[in-house]
């Protein structure tokens, strides 16, 4: 092939004869995502991301065909409110195909693409780090922190695994998770680089040929089970095998329910730890260290608690937490199954009846951002002061499921101080809005002539009302979570939020281990610290392990594919039967 060459005139570089471009269009939408790097930093021991703008932009759904436009976001996006929509559709931050509809009563029409840019205020997370503990090229193993999610979802983007791995790589590394592990769940998850790999490995976790631990810090002395050798740290296995039905999805509500799901957990007591006899001191949180997970709550663990090994041979949705609470030794911190306000005294145990669903379902629902979900448990070994107390509460018009503010829970300590001690307590009131008023003064009455210093802390009324002042605020602090602060975005205007609180850090629930049954490999994360004893010289204790031959055929995974077969074809059943109705429909709109 012959080589040929053109020959240029001189070409001035001064001149410019391109020919101009066209005007850009009035309106552009461009995905705005917070932009690279992610604008997170530290805080309090917590992970926060800078408010920033978004935009999302979606096709019209079947369900929003010639509805108002405003009507489809008030419905379909309940985080804000209509009157927000409607201020965002007339300022043009809600648009149609790329153009301002201004009119909120304009109808969406098949085909047409809707954006929505907003100003996102992110919620807060641990600080802690996500562990690699294993990696290869094909996948990464990790140690997910407690209370984080794993993908973005509602309020969390960027606080969310997916995105803080990506972070910390580089902006195209597309981080595939193979195993699911609830939010306030940490422990052992796998990470595929390629979704080749997350596919077979999400294969493997699905099927029978992998073996998942769990540990859990729960209340009371766990039972001894079956084999036990006299240890009092150390107890046999305990099996339940009740099945599991969700009660409400949007709750997140599962029970133990003959009619539920098949279910089957081995349990084993690792250690138990006797209540304490001295009260526990808590060192403040200076902000370099990570938030963790919350305390027991109060009164939670005055039987002590104990440290299981969890074996779940089925995949059922809180599996591991609903069959603690059914054995009644629900986890210490949990913030549904826990939780005394919800359940009542005996936190469901042993329950698998519906007679109580309606009133669950409604005192969980109760719990929003200014009625928090917590597991405080009231002292039942004590049931005069609690009923006192109790009697007060009804009568200052307080649901069970609402948080009480520091005004009216020291006022009935306040009260209950007044029947204990009569009249001379030197009872006072704490200014309203404060958390910790100091040192209070007793009432002037306690001073005599005779004894004209008397010292106020040698009067046993005001003793104790300084012990109950301190158990307030100590209430408080620990009952005290993200919710609605009164104040507005000052760009968005969008109501702001409080820190989560511990009990929104995380529970006594970390996934341990992860093993082929065959022996092939293991991955074990680090023992939380959360399940050493309380003494200062206590050490993290190391992982335990299940004799696997000597549990035989009891620790083999539960058949449950004729059961999935059957909801697989009452599924197709119920679609087959809407399909049907549909048309009737449309025959019926036709004929009209």
């Amino acid at each position: 092939m012959a080589l040929t060459t053109t020959t240029y005139g001189e070409v001035d570089l001064s001149k410019d004869d391109r020919p101009d471009l066209p005007p850009p269009p009035a309106v552009a939408i461009t995905p705005c995502d917070g932009g690279w790097p992610r604008p997170y930093y530290f805080e309090n021991g917590l992970r926060r991301v800078a408010p920033y703008h978004y935009t999302y932009n979606t096709y019209c759904k079947q369900r929003w065909r010639d509805r108002e436009i405003l009507d489809i976001f008030a419905a379909e996006f309940r985080d804000r409110s209509r009157e927000y929509y409607k201020d965002a559709i007339e300022a043009g931050q809600i648009v149609l195909n790329g153009k301002p509809c201004k009119d909120v009563h304009t109808k969406v029409k098949n085909g047409d693409v809707v954006s929505h840019t907003l100003h996102r205020h992110e919620p807060p997370v641990s600080a802690q780090p996500v562990r690699v503990i294993n990696e290869t090229d094909s996948m990464i193993v990790i140690d997910k922190p407690a209370g984080v999610p794993v993908h973005p979802a509602g309020r969390y983007k960027y606080n969310s695994v997916v995105e803080i791995m990506r972070a910390e790589r580089h902006y195209a590394f597309n981080p595939l998770p193979c195993n699911r592990l609830d939010r306030l769940t940490s422990g052992v998850m796998f990470i595929g680089k390629t979704s080749k790999e997350a596919e077979e490995i999400s294969a493997k976790l699905r099927g029978r040929t992998v073996r998942k631990e769990y540990i859990a810090r729960v209340k009371g002395r766990f039972p001894d089970g079956e084999g036990w050798e006299g240890d009092p740290m150390r107890g046999g296995v305990v099996k339940c095998e009740e099945p599991i039905l969700t009660i409400s999805p949007i709750l997140g509500l599962n029970r133990a329910r003959a009619s539920g799901k098949t279910a089957k957990t081995l349990f084993r007591r690792v250690a138990y730890y006797p209540p304490k006899t001295q009260p526990e001191t808590t060192a403040q949180n200076t902000g370099r260290q990570p938030a963790s997970a919350a305390k027991p709550l109060p009164h939670t663990e005055d039987e002590g608690y104990s440290i299981v090994h969890c074996l779940p041979l089925t995949g059922r949705t809180h599996q591991i937490r609903v069959h603690l609470q059914f054995l009644g030794h629900p986890i210490s911190n949990d913030p549904i199954y826990s939780n005394r306000r919800v359940f009542g005294p005996s936190l469901a145990k042993g329950d698998s009846t519906a007679d109580n669903d309606a009133e669950i379902k409604e005192r969980l629902s109760n719990m929003g951002k200014t009625e928090l979900a917590d597991a405080y448990a009231y002292n039942t070994d004590n049931p005069t002061k609690i009923d006192n107390i109790e009697k007060e509460i009804s009568g200052l018009n307080i649901t069970q499921t609402q948080q009480t503010t520091p005004t009216q829970l020291e006022q009935l300590r306040g009260q209950e101080l007044q029947r204990q001690y009569g009249s001379t307590a030197g009872y006072k009131p704490m200014n309203r809005g404060s958390l910790h008023a100091g040192s209070l003064p007793p009432d002037s009455s306690t001073f005599t002539n005779d004894h004209p210093t008397a010292s106020p802390e040698s009067d046993p009324a005001y003793a104790a009302l300084i012990a109950a002042h301190d158990e307030m605020v100590q209430d408080y602090n620990i009952r005290k979570g993200e919710k609605l602060t009164g104040k507005l975005c000052d760009i968005c205007q969008t109501p702001l939020y409080s820190d989560p609180g511990p009990q929104e850090l995380g529970i006594y629930l970390h996934a341990l281990a992860y093993a082929d049954v065959g022996g092939e490999w293991r991955f074990t994360s680090p023992m939380p610290v959360w399940t050493r004893g309380e003494g200062e010289n206590e050490e993290v204790m190391k992982s335990p392990e299940w004799d696997y031959a000597a549990l035989g055929k009891e620790a083999e995974w539960v058949d449950v594919e004729a059961e999935r077969e059957e909801g697989e074809r009452r599924n197709r059943s119920g679609e087959e039967r809407n399909k049907s109705k549909n048309k009737d429909k449309e025959l019926v709109v036709e004929e009209g």
